[in-house]
């Protein structure tokens, strides 16, 4: 027999080590980790902080007490904490994203259970970058879940002990370190924003913008990141070009099903067509460059709500509620007077107005051009 090795192995080993992978659904593949699995954490994301955050403003602004009273007090020594039913869904956002991210990888449900404490355990070491820490520990955690499974006689036991040990020992180590990268990388682009909010506007805009579309999440970059401020208007102004540029650029194609299913749904929509003729991108990227410096330099439109909402345009109109929801924080702080007519104008236009005209405006001479044609948008809803 051969005695070749690779990578300490032999190729009788290397074999059973593909089978056994295989069997267990463990696949190393960018698609599964940074498509399937962080797209997953967004819908975490959003069930939880951004819902949570949705029924707070609801409650605030319309005098609902069942909303607003405290849901449930816990008393640790001399601390008293209160949660409304908003609180407890922002508290839960930990479990939620690891739970979402184990449902990604098809975890079994041992390990998708056990991973809830990983996730509560993981944002919190994580601090003002806990998202993305979740994210990496999570899909460790997952795997080695999925590993062990089903391998002894008491499974019910060693898995869900393994993944949780698993999960937390490597949080420990790195949790707190990719918390702070990424506060401090979220931190440099609303300081560059603020320093440079021309070419920041576009940059961010563009960026952001373009991650919605893609099979990538915008809404779990944004929170991982902490993107609020400036950067966090220029990065709903760059979705919502996406958004109801698609919207309104296909209507001809796609008529008013496709008007709400890409402008309050999703652009993503369009990514088969986008694969076929790349070409059709160019009018909302165009809009998006030119409304995030608009966003920034001219309404001075900041995201000062949930930094998840940055990256949600006008999907269920959850960039707009963010940015009301951060005036109201801002006058709740002391930090603004008041809600004011300009301030609404820049944010109708900059979600709406300037995106549908700026995107159909440019799309005409690609028509005539020959280089966007009569059924490239064109959807299967």
């Amino acid at each position: 027999m051969s005695i070749l090795l690779i990578l300490g192995y032999e190729v009788t080993d290397m074999e059973k080590l593909r089978a056994f992978l295989t069997r267990k659904n463990i696949t190393f593949s960018a698609k599964r980790y940074f498509i399937d699995a962080m797209s997953a954490m967004a819908q975490g994301l959003f069930c939880t902080l951004l819902v949570g955050t949705i029924l707070d403003t609801i409650g605030k602004q319309f005098g609902i007490a069942f909303l607003t009273n405290a849901f449930l007090t816990i008393k640790q020594g001399d601390t008293v904490l209160s949660y409304t039913i908003g609180g407890l869904c922002s508290l839960m956002v930990g479990p939620a994203m690891a739970v979402a991210i184990g449902y990604a990888l098809q975890a079994p449900p041992l390990v998708l259970f056990s991973l809830i404490t990983v996730g509560f355990a993981t944002n919190v070491m994580g601090g003002a970058g806990g998202p993305l820490a979740v994210f990496f520990v999570a899909l460790l955690a997952a795997e080695i879940g999925k590993a062990i499974s089903k391998e002894t006689k008491i499974d019910i036991l060693v898995t869900p002990v393994v993944t949780i040990l698993a999960g937390i020992g490597f949080a420990a180590l790195v949790a707190h370190p990719i918390g702070m990268a990424a506060s401090s990388i979220g931190k440099a682009i609303m300081w560059a924003t603020e320093l440079q909010p021309f070419f920041m506007g576009i940059l961010v805009s563009v960026i952001i913008g373009v991650a919605l579309t893609l099979p990538i999440s915008s809404a779990a970059i944004c929170a991982s990141f902490g993107l609020t401020g400036l950067a966090g208007g220029a990065a709903v102004a760059g979705c919502c070009a996406q958004m109801v540029g698609f919207a309104v650029m296909s209507f001809r194609e796609n008529r008013w099903g496709g008007l709400v299913a890409q402008g309050i749904g999703t652009s993503m929509l369009q990514m088969g067509n986008i694969v076929r003729n790349i070409r059709i991108w160019i009018p909302p990227t165009l809009a998006s460059a030119v409304t995030g410096p608009i966003a920034t330099c001219l309404f001075k439109l900041q995201m000062n709500g949930s930094p998840v909402s940055s990256g949600m345009g006008t999907c269920g109109f959850v960039g707009q509620i963010g940015v009301y929801t951060g005036w109201l924080n801002d006058i709740a702080s002391g930090t603004k007077a008041a809600i004011t007519g300009f301030d609404w104008l820049g944010l109708i236009l900059i979600s709406f107005v300037l995106p549908a005209v700026l995107t159909w405006l440019f799309a005409i001479p690609l028509r005539n051009w020959g280089w966007i044609k009569d059924g490239d948008l064109k959807l299967d809803l």
